[in-house]
């Protein structure tokens, strides 16, 4: 196919814990990608270093997060700063997207993970909901550590003591379909132990980086990612990405791999995707700073996998389709 022109757009992540996603370090995954010359970017980070003073030979998010330098951080995200219009952030809350994953794979679609999520922690407790997060996301994985209790018994067990308490229609359908899916549970687990998927279901990597492709295309212009090296993407992922876009439409030219401190348009994408995970996990759990939060939703691309709708609410127009929640229903809740 022939296109009149391409986009380069740098990208980078932020809350990356592979496959563990309801017990790693962060319950909130970011993709950031911006769309600006290198030359603009060299002068951005130039403008940053010379705020922010810090001799640290590469900047990080947490340099901008320290609240010392909050003035710095506003500027960066306002309209008068180097990234407005330029970028964009696609937010993943990990335990939606467990929920999301494992209907998906268990039941052929995932139109009930937000009535099932929704539901969740307050219906369940969040001892009961949390466990079964985590035996979802057992299930799930591609690699399965060694434990007592076979990942599929465990699951079950938990589906059953769901099934005990009384909740809403929606959801309760929901368990009950899933009861009856351990046929489809025991066949995937034995694919996964027979070998590792070249996608894994659980790593939300993959899937941000096709939404990002697809935000940046337009009609007879393709998009060529730069992105910061990650051991995720192979050449056999890369390639799996580029079939994948161009049969949903999406004209992705390329994934090219680079250092972040060699393309400081990368490092602009890092300092995005950190800021953007630390200020969603904080509106997630109830503690959002409103001022950062407001400047934060022009950025947020509205395919983002998001389960609490009062959180997203705040963080951007809550978007039609699915993966989008209903109510807050995330696990245990982390500090702010």
């Amino acid at each position: 196919m022939m296109w009149d022109g391409v986009r380069e757009v740098a990208c980078d992540e932020s809350g990356s814990d592979g496959e563990n996603l309801t017990d790693g370090n962060t319950d909130v995954f970011a993709h950031a990608s911006v769309l600006l010359p290198a030359e603009s970017a060299a002068g951005c980070v130039q403008e940053i270093r010379n705020r922010i003073r810090s001799p640290a030979e590469e900047y990080k998010a947490g340099h901008l997060l320290r609240e010392k330098h909050r003035a710095v951080l506003e500027w960066v995200l306002s309209p008068a700063g180097p990234l407005y219009g330029h970028a964009r952030v696609d937010l993943t809350d990990k335990a939606f997207f467990v929920v999301d994953r494992a209907l998906d794979l268990l039941l052929g679609d995932a139109a009930g993970a937000d009535a099932l999520y929704g539901t969740g922690r307050e219906a369940f407790g969040a001892d009961g909901w949390r466990r079964f997060l985590r035996a979802a996301n057992r299930l799930l994985r591609a690699r399965s550590d060694a434990e007592p209790v076979d990942p599929v018994d465990a699951f079950f067990a938990h589906v059953e003591e769901l099934r005990r308490v009384e909740v809403p229609e929606p959801a309760a359908a929901v368990l009950e379909r899933l009861a009856g899916s351990r046929e489809r549970a025991e066949a995937y687990r034995a694919r996964v132990t027979a070998g590792p998927p070249l996608i894994p279901a659980l790593n939300p990597l993959l899937p941000a980086i096709l939404r990002t492709a697809a935000l940046w295309s337009a009609p007879r212009t393709a998009v060529r990612l730069v992105h910061d090296r990650q051991n995720m993407l192979t050449p056999d992922r890369v390639d799996w990405l580029l079939r994948t876009a161009r049969q949903r439409g999406v004209a992705l030219d390329g994934v090219e791999l680079v250092h972040s401190r060699l393309d400081l348009r990368v490092q602009l994408a890092d300092f995005l995707a950190g800021v953007a995970r630390k200020l969603a996990s904080d509106e997630l759990n109830g503690c959002g700073d409103p001022v950062l939060t407001a400047l934060l939703r022009p950025y947020v691309g509205s395919s983002s996998v998001w389960g609490d709708a009062p959180s997203w609410a705040r963080l951007g127009p809550l978007p039609d389709g699915r993966g989008r929640g209903t109510r807050a229903g995330s696990g245990a809740r982390l500090p702010c």
